[in-house]
């Protein structure tokens, strides 16, 4: 085992720690892959410095590097690696906006909804929205391009990063694009790094464009006889909006809402549309008129409206709960796949099949107005049996979206857990590239390893 008192030297006093209990309480992220490992040692850097100290320390001594945040990842892309040093950004804070070019500096640590709150100060809007916005890290959301409830009008991450600070494996730090909004020199590399999950180097600031406050939104949900019905509606909706939200619960979904938040939710329900315009003026009459008749016309039961913010804001939780709500019944894994629109509809009923094939509980969420869908599948980790027909079921439902043409993962990364999917979606010659570009600028392999490659 490598000996790390030569990093503890190099940096200051407690930022490098080796104290079990702590090491045991990183070992995981939110996907608790089983096969997690324990770190060699965990860095909590408060600076660029110190985040460049630590990788040529690492790159040094061969030592892997996995990065991680605050640990929310639902793919597994923050596991612990045994004899890796994990470097946690967490402790990396503060936030700088400047509202002449409407852009936020960011250090990684910072969560997205800290982000949201700076803006607010100064009467803008940072419009990526996680679910987990409250707990979730710019910096994370960054490495994985996290989209959210709003993108199917305003955009996922990558839509909204500008600039970047990155330390690659060598310890250099490299700034990438800025404050400016149209920038064509050179490759595209900002891009590159947003959702390459730390396989090319450590964000250590992220500067992002903030918008003009958010228009007050009208709030339509519509309840339906079946998933079927409401895709079908999604479909009519966005063959001719794009609304604000266009989110979707299923039957399971929204008892496990309504078990948490007793809310009133129609429990036999087949599924639920949540839909919010914020078009201003006769724009925003005319959105919601047509969402209402769009439900309408695919046979929901009830269709509600509302231009009260609270009402509004009570579906959205509604929804954004959905996941700790489906996993009070059982261990979850977590699906993140997505389609063309137009396949959307017999995505929601092959997954429905594969559930029954292998005799487990799904439930489905989805952003459905980008055809982003979240199946929850419900298992028992202590029944061999039923934790063998889960995993099938992930892996069936990964083949599908692959075969209709859609992606393995919409907003949450590859990670560790789904990596064996990816060379089936991009092809051999996408995964060459890959590797030559991670070769490139990591040759060693020491950032987080088992990750996509």
């Amino acid at each position: 085992m490598v000996d790390v008192s030569t990093l503890r030297a190099a940096l200051p006093e407690t930022m490098v720690v080796t104290d079990p209990d702590i090491l045991a309480a990183y070992r995981f992220d939110r996907a608790e892959d089983p096969t997690a490992g324990t770190p060699l040692a965990l860095v909590r850097p408060h600076t660029t410095a110190d985040v460049q100290t630590a990788v040529r320390w690492c790159a040094e001594h061969r030592v892997p590097i996995i990065t991680r945040g605050a640990g929310t990842s639902l793919s597994g892309g923050a596991t612990a690696v045994s004899g890796a040093v994990m470097i946690t950004t967490e402790k990396m804070r503060g936030v700088q906006v400047d509202t002449t070019t409407r852009t936020a500096a960011c250090a990684p640590g910072m969560l997205n909804a800290e982000v949201k709150a700076a803006a607010a100060e100064h009467g803008l809007w940072y419009p990526p929205d996680p679910s987990s916005f409250e707990i979730c890290t710019i910096g994370g959301n960054a490495a994985t391009n996290a989209g959210g409830l709003c993108c199917v009008k305003y955009g996922v991450t990558v839509d909204y990063v500008l600039g970047l600070e990155v330390v690659l494996a060598d310890g250099r730090a490299v700034r990438l694009g800025g404050k400016q909004l149209k920038d064509s020199a050179g490759l595209s590399l900002t891009r590159l790094f947003v959702g390459s999950e730390g396989l090319l180097g450590i964000l250590t600031e992220v500067t992002v464009r903030l918008l003009p406050p958010q228009p007050a939104a009208c709030t339509v949900v519509g309840v339906f006889p079946t998933v079927r019905a409401a895709s079908q509606a999604v479909l009519a909706v966005t063959a001719q909006t794009r609304p604000a939200m266009l989110e979707f619960m299923d039957h399971t979904s929204i008892n496990a809402v309504e078990d948490m938040l007793n809310m009133g939710l129609d429990r036999s329900a087949g599924a639920m549309l949540i839909a919010q315009s914020d078009a201003p003026g006769p724009a925003g009459v005319a959105e919601v008129a047509l969402i209402e008749e769009a439900f309408r016309a695919h046979q929901a039961d009830e269709v509600f409206t509302t231009d009260d913010p609270e009402e509004g804001e009570a579906f959205t939780v509604a929804r954004r709960v959905a996941i700790p709500a489906v996993e009070r019944r059982g261990s979850l894994l977590l699906e993140d796949v997505g389609v063309p629109l137009p396949a959307l509809p017999d995505l929601v009923d092959g997954v429905a099949a594969i559930a029954a094939d292998n005799r487990v509980t799904i439930a489905v969420i989805a952003h459905a107005g980008d055809g982003n869908t979240h199946p929850l599948i419900v298992f028992d980790p202590t029944d061999a049996d039923e934790a063998g027909r889960a995993q099938l079921a992930f892996d069936q439902i990964m083949g599908l979206a692959v075969e209709m043409g859609g992606t393995i993962t919409g907003e949450h990364g590859v990670g560790r857990l789904k990596k064996g999917w990816l060379p089936a979606q991009v092809g051999a010659d996408v995964m060459e590239l890959t590797a030559t570009i991670k070769q490139a600028l990591d040759p060693h392999g020491l950032l987080n390893p088992g990750v996509m490659l």
